[in-house]
């Protein structure tokens, strides 16, 4: 039934995740991936796929998935990232959803989270749930600067086996997207009227390592877990920095 599928995927320079992706994929009746200006194989690779191939100039992250949204023809719309996996497992319980035509309009999915090479357990990390298979007409993205969500008008299920996210390959790829993603999370704050308090830089920061790291038992992930809450306290601090910057440039 994979004649009632298509994959939507928004990519830039995607060329060290897109193959493994779309050969995850191929079984699907249609693939479109929305570019916004790769200068590396990206688009050369999803020809290789017979992908139905677009670029366009950057929308921002929920606006150029909707984009992709728009361009499926099939019935239902499987949405993906460049750097996630479908296995075979997954394969199958999509295949009885488009068999059924349901009975859900939107399903969510599990994600195994891999950093550094391995699955992440712990730490919020599992299982991850995010709504991706949708019925074509029945779903779009809220408009989010970063984290964006996908909304469904009509019921949801749960699909049980997870997707597979190849995420951070290394600490630099996560500092480097961890400032983009601070960046653009505290310009959606500042548009909404928050302000920087001193417990955003201070203990907010501590919250986010001591949650991850000991309530969400991120310990039991050894040196990754205590990494990622390292990580994500740096995270937190920096999006309140951003904030913080953004309020004193406004008052110049």
């Amino acid at each position: 039934m994979a004649a009632l599928l298509s994959v939507a995927i928004i990519a830039l320079n995607e060329e060290k995740n897109l193959r493994p992706c779309l050969e995850s994929v191929k079984w699907a009746k249609e693939i479109v991936v929305c570019d916004s200006g790769s200068t590396d194989r990206t688009l050369t690779i999803a020809a290789e796929y017979g992908a139905r191939t677009f670029q366009d100039p950057w929308r921002g992250f929920s606006a150029h998935k909707n984009l992709a949204l728009e361009r499926c023809t099939q019935p239902w719309i499987l949405v993906l990232d460049a750097d996630e996996r479908v296995p075979p497992e997954l394969q199958g319980e999509i295949d009885a959803v488009l068999r059924a035509d349901g009975p859900a309009d939107g399903y969510s999915l599990a994600r195994k989270n891999f950093f550094l090479g391995e699955w992440v357990r712990h730490g919020g990390w599992y299982p991850d749930r995010c709504l991706r298979l949708v019925r074509r007409g029945r779903g779009h993205f809220l408009p989010r600067a970063v984290h964006e969500a996908l909304e469904v008008d009509g019921t949801i299920g749960t699909l049980r086996h997870p997707l597979e996210h190849h995420t951070y390959a290394s600490v630099g790829d996560f500092l480097q997207r961890m400032d983009r993603y601070a960046a653009l999370a505290s310009g959606e704050l500042h548009a909404s009227g928050r302000r920087t308090r001193v417990r955003d830089l201070t203990l907010r920061p501590v919250w986010t390592f001591l949650r991850m790291y000991l309530v969400q038992r991120g310990f039991l992930d050894g040196w990754r877990g205590l990494l990622l809450a390292g990580l994500y306290a740096c995270y937190t601090q920096a999006k309140y920095a951003y904030l913080w910057e953004r309020e004193r440039a406004a008052r110049m």
